[in-house]
């Protein structure tokens, strides 16, 4: 991750990214809260994201067009993940799972999210969400370590239920810890 450049104004833009995790569904409820705090998003789904939630909600819920490609015919001069790791003053990537922590760590830029993570000169918070035995796997652990050296942000995973019916640490932080971040964040802390 470069660094940001100290004189470019902020304008409270908040990109979130949206990965293939039964975790997504909370994702609309993060948005509804920074939208209530006039707070800009737009969504990135990724082609999983896309199994467990739809682009029309947050469309909806973001009073904004929901980013799926690379390719997007709407692009048309300006390539999207420029245009969009330029725009954010945050990418927050929530529900992050061990893939995309994977691609993002070795610097695979294959889709829309990790190729606008990868452009990105702002912060990035990544939340985890996955199966405890996902996230405990020294794999795991290793590329959440070589983020953090980088400069990445997490917050979670916590321990609680999880959709496999078990107890353990791999849930998604509440959205409201979301929130209170991304505003800390954006307040320069």
């Amino acid at each position: 991750m470069r660094k940001q450049n100290p004189a470019r104004k902020k304008n409270n833009n908040v990109l979130i990214g949206i990965c293939g995790s039964i975790a997504a569904y909370k994702t609309c409820e993060l948005v509804r809260e920074l939208v209530r705090r006039d707070i800009r998003v737009k969504c990135v789904l990724t082609e999983s994201a896309e199994k467990f939630i739809t682009p029309l909600t947050l469309q909806t819920l973001s009073a904004d067009r929901v980013y799926r490609s690379m390719f997007d015919e709407e692009y048309s001069y300006d390539p999207g993940h420029l245009s969009l790791a330029g725009w954010a003053d945050v990418i927050v990537i929530s529900p992050a799972t061990a893939n995309t922590i994977a691609r993002i760590a070795s610097g695979f830029a294959d889709d829309l999210l990790t190729s606008v993570v990868l452009s990105a000169v702002c912060p990035v918070l990544i939340c985890p969400a996955m199966n405890s035995n996902m996230w405990l796997n020294p794999v795991t652990q290793e590329n959440v370590q070589t983020l953090i050296k980088r400069g990445y942000r997490f917050l979670g995973p916590e321990e609680g239920a999880l959709a496999c019916r078990e107890n353990g640490i791999g849930r998604l932080v509440p959205t409201g810890k979301i929130t209170g971040r991304i505003i800390s964040i954006l307040a320069g802390k």
